[in-house]
């Protein structure tokens, strides 16, 4: 799953984001999601999570 539909994805899921620091080089951060912070059910870059330790980005795959 690539992590842009809301309904794929659950607090306590193991993801990899993307930071907006890293956004240009794309590397990927791998954590437990905390929140979803994306309302709306679609986005086309990912959906904005944040992970339990604290660090937001947008999901771009779920393990």
């Amino acid at each position: 799953m690539n992590g842009q539909n809301r309904k794929d994805i659950t607090a306590g899921l193991t993801v990899e984001i993307v930071l907006k620091a890293d956004q240009k080089t794309g590397k990927r951060t791998v954590g437990v999601v905390k929140d979803i912070l994306t309302n709306s059910s679609f986005h086309p870059h990912g959906i904005k999570v944040r992970l339990t330790d604290g660090k937001i980005g947008r999901v771009q795959a779920i393990r």
